[in-house]
């Protein structure tokens, strides 16, 4: 495999790439509306129809209590190569304030050589450029590790169905490493590694106390106060 020619395939498919994933960002995939499930399942099949188009295998729509993962697979390399799985979610947060938007936020538009949309780099954008990068350098070669595919439609709303899902496909997704491409770049002429994110952690706080007002010079001593 030449790397010129890799580069040269991806740079001469730019417009194609571009358009591509312009169909991918029209896509209202909010995973946090009822109303957007149909969408949510659109989303889902055009990567499966992406994924095969990329000649990937083993392709797999798979559901879960929520809202569907999907899986793919290239496993050609040579023996004892490594298995990268590479993570990714289609899903994407409302639109609102829809007035804050310049152009509509499912309606993709470039402005100064960026691309306004919602999930253009949140994580649309990360899958399509993975995708993208295998299609150019398979077109003039092979491989050098095995890869995995696992996009899930819940990021967004913390991933409540992952790990069930993780859990119950150990063998499907077993691999060397991981790759989660859904973080930022210190600039557009950097590359950039992100080695760690930082997870959730949150807690609810209920508070509870008498059912009207209790004098604390009269019972400040017995009753429990609740500010304390």
């Amino acid at each position: 495999m030449e790397k010129e020619k890799v580069l040269n395939y991806a740079h001469s498919h730019k417009k194609d790439f571009l358009a591509d994933l312009n169909s991918f960002l029209e896509i209202p995939s909010v995973s946090t509306q009822s109303e957007n499930k149909p969408d949510i399942q659109k989303a889902a099949e055009w990567l499966a129809s992406r994924l095969k188009k990329i000649k990937m295998e083993h392709i797999q729509i798979l559901p879960t209590a929520g809202h569907p993962v999907v899986y793919a697979d290239y496993l050609h390399a040579p023996t004892n190569a490594p298995t990268v799985l590479i993570y990714g979610h289609y899903d994407v947060q409302p639109a609102d304030p829809l007035e804050l938007w310049e152009t509509g936020p499912f309606n993709p538009t470039v402005r100064d050589d960026s691309l306004f949309a919602r999930g253009a780099s949140d994580m649309k954008g990360q899958i399509a450029a993975c995708l993208y990068a295998l299609e150019s350098i398979l077109s003039e070669g092979s491989l050098p590790v095995n890869v995995k595919f696992i996009f899930e439609g819940e990021e967004e709303i913390g991933s409540p169905n992952l790990a069930p899902f993780i859990e119950s496909h150990k063998d499907l997704l077993s691999s060397t490493f991981a790759l989660n491409p859904d973080t930022g770049m210190i600039a557009s002429d950097i590359p950039t590694i992100v080695y760690g994110l930082r997870g959730l952690a949150y807690f609810e706080l209920r508070v509870f106390g008498p059912a009207h007002d209790l004098h604390s010079g009269v019972f400040g001593g017995i009753i429990h106060n609740p500010a304390t």
